[in-house]
């Protein structure tokens, strides 16, 4: 269970009692404030003056402390039994003196003392100080040592003694490799003294690297829950702060921290936030920020001039393009471990593992549901089995059936289904034939794989209807004439419209779109035009998210006019595959499309 290090420390840890300090901070009011004197107007002051009543008076830089000559009204200590008055002297009067001299007024101005400009100026700063003093710690910043008055300092990271994460090695599936990788680092964690006699250095960083979802985290406390040993997360965003100095001096007290608890794990997740590279296109000299900085004490806390024995730093990162060259350099990040996405295999044992504590019926396959869940990460099959249970407890049922996982797919692929949105006659009879113009096509085209479902049902944002299509195994590789025919595939919808409909409708805009972005990559990525050759034209933005949004590099207006004909070819032909089929197989699209019309969903199984 996380320590909490608040409650160790007391509320307050002065020495002197709180109620002491209340009074001799009252004690100090009291005495700045001195004796009070009843208070006139400046104009009473004047007529008191002309009348003849005042005897004396105290001129001081902003008040005149007077007395008159008449008796006192009342005996009181805080006048002294005397009849004495004091009013807020005018910044401009020039008229004082005479006036003064002229109705015999004993007048007279204290020379300044010394002392009197500095306490002016200290009593500003005085209570204030005061007042943070006390503040600084009821909130407990002193108790690290003085990282700051508020404490702003001080590590934020969640603590796990003798490795009581809750997670092992046999909570964590479908990474066998990455697991087999740092089961050394818990080896060594046990038994170090096995390495230290060979003279074997552990690695002193280990990076996980991987896709969003694939159980980098879950990784790093098993590791901590195998070796028995103190557990120190936080994430890389928590130390950057707007102060200047903040970040550094959480990682100096991080690491000082888990060298007290050595040996020991410290875990930083989404290490991108701290450790992005210290160049950039604008500055190639980099920048003199508070993340550059922090990213220097990290750097010095991992491989600098100290030690730092008996810590090994585990980060995580789904962005390791952007990371600075120095932390990926060895005495640091030694070790790059990639996590990620299972294959069949492993998302079957994925599923094995989340669906322990959920009671399911004798019809669940967890192998067949892995085989309809490619490109599924952790996260997503933990999602899947939750999902999968929700709707069993929907519909009252004792325990969860298939048919619930597969709505759960269908649910997380597609989205909620929208029996609200009502369609005419003529849209279902267009989405109909679009969607079986889809499984025509897709099914004899090379390496597609089975179609398992065409339905007509509104699902999600925008989709009136969908086809599934899975692959029957894992792919890793795709030649160029499956390539061709995906986009053949995507196509055959608005193929579909055109030959039935004999005209075409807006439903097909995302086909378009998917079809006109995996023609691009045919030509400037993957290099499989006849006429450009085997030349990138392009670069992609992260392998392990799957983007391309990065800028091309300069091209010549030739080459980006030869690229576009390339892709207009492509698709070109590639909608010409897909009439050419439906034409030959008009028939059964009308019959199959019919039968869609009735039904509303077709199942591939069924």
């Amino acid at each position: 269970m996380p320590i909490d290090n608040d409650r160790k420390a007391t509320v307050f840890n002065s020495p002197i009692p709180s109620g002491l300090i209340f009074l001799i901070w009252l004690l100090i009011v009291m005495v700045w404030s001195g004796q009070s004197y009843p208070r006139k107007s400046y104009s009473e002051f004047i007529q008191q003056v002309e009348s003849g009543q005042v005897v004396k008076a105290t001129i001081d830089n902003q008040e005149i402390q007077y007395e008159l000559k008449s008796a006192p009204v009342a005996k009181s200590k805080s006048t002294e039994a005397k009849n004495i008055f004091v009013t807020r002297r005018l910044a401009e009067d020039p008229e004082l003196a005479q006036i003064l001299r002229a109705h015999q007024v004993e007048y007279s101005v204290p020379a300044p003392s010394p002392l009197s400009g500095v306490w002016s100026i200290l009593s500003w700063f005085i209570f204030p100080l005061l007042f943070l003093s006390l503040w600084s710690r009821f909130s407990g910043a002193e108790r690290q040592g003085g990282m700051g008055i508020l404490g702003m300092g001080n590590s934020k990271a969640r603590t796990y003694t003798a490795g009581d994460t809750g997670v092992t090695f046999d909570d964590v599936a479908g990474v066998d490799e990455a697991k087999a990788e740092l089961q050394e680092i818990v080896d060594f964690l046990k038994h170090a003294d096995k390495y230290v006699k060979l003279g074997a250095k552990i690695p002193k960083g280990v990076l996980l690297v991987g896709p969003p979802g694939t159980g980098k985290t879950l990784l790093a406390k098993a590791i901590a829950g195998e070796a028995g040993v103190p557990f120190f997360s936080i994430s890389g965003s928590e130390f950057i702060e707007m102060f200047v100095g903040v970040g550094a001096a959480r990682v100096r007290g991080l690491f000082e921290q888990a060298k007290q608890q050595a040996p020991c794990i410290v875990f930083i997740d989404e290490l991108d936030a701290l450790g992005k590279s210290r160049s950039s296109a604008n500055s190639p000299m980099g920048g003199n920020d508070e993340r550059e900085q922090t990213l220097n004490q990290l750097l010095s806390e991992m491989d600098g001039f100290a030690a730092n024995t008996g810590v090994i730093l585990l980060s995580a990162t789904n962005r390791p393009e952007v990371l600075d060259p120095a932390l990926l350099r060895p005495g640091r990040f030694d070790r790059q471990i990639v996590v990620d996405r299972p294959d069949k295999s492993g998302r079957q044992a994925i599923l094995v593992v989340h669906a322990r504590n959920v009671k399911m019926s004798d019809d669940v396959n967890l192998l067949k549901l892995a085989a309809r869940t490619p490109g599924f990460a952790g996260a997503d099959l933990a999602n899947l089995v939750n999902e999968a249970a929700l709707l069993a407890a929907r519909h009252d049922r004792v325990a969860v059936t298939m048919s619930d996982f597969e709505e759960a797919i269908e649910r997380i692929l597609t989205g909620l289904e929208k029996k609200s949105r009502v369609l005419n006659e003529m849209e279902k009879e267009t989405v109909a034939y679009h969607e079986v113009g889809h499984a025509i096509v897709g099914s004899l085209m090379p390496g597609s794989g089975s179609i398992e479902k065409i339905s007509i049902v509104p699902r999600g944002v925008a989709a009136l209807g969908y086809t599934l299509q899975l692959p029957q195994e894992d792919r890793f590789l795709m030649v160029e004439d499956e390539l061709r025919g995906q986009i053949a595939m995507l196509l055959g919808g608005r193929s579909a419209e055109e030959l039935i409909m004999g005209k075409v409708s807006t439903g097909a805009s995302d086909d378009i779109q998917k079809a006109t972005d995996l023609a691009d990559r045919y030509v400037t990525i993957y290099g499989m035009s006849k006429q450009l050759g085997p030349m990138a034209f392009d670069r992609s933005a992260s392998q392990f998210l799957g983007g391309w949004g990065n800028p091309r590099r300069p091209l010549s207006p030739e080459v980006e006019s030869e690229i576009d004909r390339e892709v207009k070819h492509l698709i070109d032909n590639a909608h010409h595959i897909a009439g050419a089929i439906l034409v030959h197989n008009q028939p059964l699209l009308k019959e199959v499309a019919q039968v869609l019309l009735e039904r509303e969903i077709l199942d591939g199984q069924k």
